[in-house]
């Protein structure tokens, strides 16, 4: 068990808990998943932790085959800059390792944003806090959970 997985039982919330075989030799993370779990990488999200200009750290979830745009999450956050927080930083404040960040479970919860292509999937693929683990549930299930914004943050 994961913080993550915890957390979803905690709160009654219906997912689905997927494993795999993580290739470290694997260049994206969450490519990765969506291939080894068959499923359309649109569909899978990455976690990403960004730093604004104020210092301050937030979360941003994009499907896995998009780039985040920096500027959109400027703009949704209110911030005059903003840039991918240092692997250090990343894995400090959520507890988990690189490949492994799960919105959930955080040692240190952050404002979150959501892409809202997620809005579209009858359900999506985010990290369950490891490497090799995928939990799957309705976007709007997540947002509750971690209290986050739907806005647009790929191009």
């Amino acid at each position: 068990m994961t913080p993550a997985i915890n957390s979803l039982l905690q709160h009654n919330v219906k997912h689905k808990v997927h494993e795999y075989h993580h290739d470290s030799a694997s260049p994206s993370y969450a490519l990765e998943a969506a291939e080894k779990l068959s499923v359309d990488a649109s569909a899978v999200y990455k976690t990403l932790i960004v730093k604004l200009q104020t210092s301050e750290l937030i979360v941003a979830l994009v499907p896995s085959n998009s780039k985040l745009n920096m500027k959109l999450v400027a703009k949704a956050t209110g911030s005059k800059k903003a840039t991918m927080a240092d692997a250090i930083d990343a894995q400090r404040s959520s507890g988990y390792v690189l490949g492994g960040i799960s919105p959930l479970g955080q040692k240190k919860r952050l404002r979150t944003f959501i892409d809202t292509s997620a809005l579209n999937q009858s359900s999506i693929f985010i990290s369950g806090g490891r490497r090799g683990l995928e939990l799957e549930l309705s976007a709007t299930d997540l947002a509750k959970l971690c209290d986050a914004t739907f806005t647009e943050l790929v191009d």
